[in-house]
């Protein structure tokens, strides 16, 4: 059984930036047609939004937060999506992420309702640390390097 889950595991790893490249395309895509709506729902969208900011105290330019929060969804999610600034913008999207969850929390929603918003921020901090994979823009343009490239890889 080992040596079986071992071999599917090699034949799963061949396909590794693939599977990251449809990963960040299919989640960050997501994110641009959740983020679009909030992006062009002008000043009375953002501040319904940036409401949410009152749960940590924050009461002022709740346009300004609601706007930044859009921006966060649709702006985040094309750059996770390609590949460009990827680390910095999975943590700007763990962090909105956050955000959510907390105040769908403390405005007792429950996880029933709050689960999808730390999902997201959970997979956004994980993919944080895995890296965008050599089909992205930040491989192409050399700010990240493979683990084939960079000499890193796990040796058994």
């Amino acid at each position: 059984m080992k040596q079986f889950l071992r071999s599917f595991a090699q034949m799963l790893s061949r396909y590794r930036d693939m599977a990251i490249l449809l990963f960040r395309l299919g989640l960050g895509g997501m994110f641009m047609w959740h983020g679009w709506p909030k992006i062009i729902g002008g000043p009375e969208k953002w501040s319904g939004l940036g409401g949410a900011m009152g749960t940590f105290g924050i009461e002022f330019a709740p346009g300004f937060w609601g706007f930044m929060a859009s921006f966060a969804e649709f702006g985040g999610g094309l750059l996770f999506a390609i590949g460009l600034f990827y680390r910095p913008a999975c943590f700007l999207l763990f962090s909105n992420m956050m955000v959510a969850f907390t105040s769908q929390m403390i405005d007792g929603k429950g996880l029933q309702k709050a689960s999808q918003s730390l999902e997201d921020g959970l997979s956004f901090f994980g993919a944080a640390f895995i890296g965008p994979g050599k089909y992205s823009l930040d491989y192409f343009l050399g700010i990240e390097e493979s683990a084939e490239r960079s000499g890193n890889m796990n040796r058994r």
